[in-house]
């Protein structure tokens, strides 16, 4: 009867937590803008304040980019993390948006209610379910639900640097027995979903050099080699016909799906055509010998991201260039190595130039892929709680993107994470007009009361 009582008071306290949440909402926390760098710490302290009132020891933590919002609280056998991100992503294009993007409004439509606003589902309105449902869990029980630590970033939106040494400096303190993050969504409108596995991501840019200044196609196309013609050839030939990759050992390490996690995938009914339908497209490319929803879940891609070279300007140029770049991506799933791939890729890339031309490389970073433990009894607890609320079998789903903080608990905290979100697909995170549903901030508040409860 006491989750009751909380779901009720959860359900009566709406409105504030929605004036709450449009507070949050009107601070312009965009972290990659050193303009708004004040705005990033006038958030930081708002929530600090907010923490406290909720009982928690809370305070802003200097880094040497924007403070993270630690806070601790409650008691207990168990001891869970919370993680969240206040800051946001910039407005641009301004003159796309129907109102102010720090001006929130709430507004009726032909889906339903939405509070619409920059940071309303990435990630401001997302944390702010775990703490209404602290919110309501205390003023039913006059407690905290059980032993807990938050931990708030301000530079997820712009690469997160002061993220790995301050988990470093600060582990004893951050590690718990399992991390929550609430920065992923449902799957379709109406399925909760626990996401398990993340691709990785490796990230590399090239050009390569052929003779020395840029030549007249007239008199010298035909001898001189092109490095337009040469990138495109080598680039061209990463993947065969069936669409699998080329560079040796590409696939060491990847394994199979679980049986099981296989059937829920299939249970999902993924309508592959209306995806691709929705962009325009209709034909799945890749590995055909792969259902749609495995190629963007749980195998490994890559990608040309962009290529260049020569004139690309208004009217005409007959030139043959000196240099060609390009810009390639790799999303990695578990087993992969991002180092041993970035070296692979380089050799076969090397291997295949003519003698006379050469490659320059720049790396632009790489983060391993992860896969979660739902072995541990607390994945199957949340995935209860989550069926319990939203009437539909919670599934485990995979996310063709990358969220590296799930890795970074891994790695520097030995802590697993359960990633558990409610934006939906057309919340438009990094858009114009970003929105989050009504249904999915009240939801979601429920959700994390019933999944404490479960888990303390």
């Amino acid at each position: 009867m006491s989750l009751d009582a909380v779901l009720s008071r959860i359900d009566t306290d709406l409105p504030q937590a929605l004036d709450r949440l449009s507070e949050l909402l009107r601070i312009p926390s965009i972290s990659t803008d050193p303009a708004y760098k004040a705005d990033c710490a006038k958030a930081a302290d708002w929530l600090v304040e907010d923490l406290k009132s909720l009982g928690f020891e809370a305070a802003s933590r200097p880094t040497p980019g924007h403070p993270m919002v630690v806070a601790h609280g409650g008691s207990g056998d168990k001891h869970l993390l919370f993680y969240g991100h206040y800051d946001v992503q910039p407005v641009d294009p301004l003159n796309l948006w129907e109102r102010d993007p720090f001006d929130p409004e709430i507004q009726d439509t032909a889906k339903g209610r939405v509070i619409r606003g920059r940071g309303s589902s990435d990630d401001k309105g997302q944390l702010m379910t775990f703490l209404e449902a602290c919110r309501a869990w205390k003023a039913i029980h006059g407690t905290l639900p059980g032993k807990l630590t938050i931990f708030l970033e301000g530079e997820e939106e712009s690469g997160s640097p002061s993220l790995i040494p301050f988990m470093q400096e600060n582990a004893a303190e951050l590690k718990a027995d399992i991390a929550l993050i609430c920065d992923t969504g449902l799957f379709g409108d109406n399925t909760p979903a626990i996401t398990t596995m993340l691709r990785g991501l490796l990230g590399e840019e090239l050009t390569v050099h052929a003779a020395k200044k840029d030549l007249h196609s007239g008199s010298y196309g035909g001898a001189a080699a092109n490095p337009i013609h040469i990138l495109a050839k080598i680039l061209g030939n990463m993947t065969d016909e069936q669409g699998h990759i080329t560079i040796p050992t590409f696939y060491d390490g990847v394994t199979e799906l679980p049986d099981n996690i296989r059937a829920q995938w299939q249970s999902l009914a993924f309508d592959h055509a209306k995806f691709l339908g929705d962009v325009g497209l209709s034909i799945p490319v890749g590995e055909q010998d792969r259902t749609p929803l495995e190629m963007i879940w749980s195998r490994p891609t890559a990608e040309i991201n962009g290529m260049w070279g020569g004139y690309t300007g208004d009217g005409f140029k007959t030139v043959l260039p000196a240099q060609a770049h390009a810009k390639i991506s790799f999303r990695l799933v578990a087993g992969q190595n991002p180092d041993a791939i970035r070296d692979n890729f380089r050799a076969w890339f090397e291997a295949q130039l003519p003698a006379d031309c050469s490659v320059e490389w720049k790396g632009h970073g790489n983060s391993p892929a992860g896969v979660m433990a739902i072995g541990n009894p607390a994945f199957e607890s949340a995935r209860q709680a989550l069926t319990d609320e939203w009437r539909v079998p919670a599934a485990y789903i995979g996310c063709g993107g990358s969220i590296p903080i799930a890795g970074y608990f891994k790695t520097y905290l030995d802590m697993d994470a359960m990633l558990i979100g409610f934006g939906r697909d057309d919340d438009q995170i990094h858009s114009p007009n970003e929105k989050y549903d009504l249904e999915c901030f009240h939801k979601g508040i429920r959700s994390w009361a019933r999944i404490l409860e479960k888990l303390t």
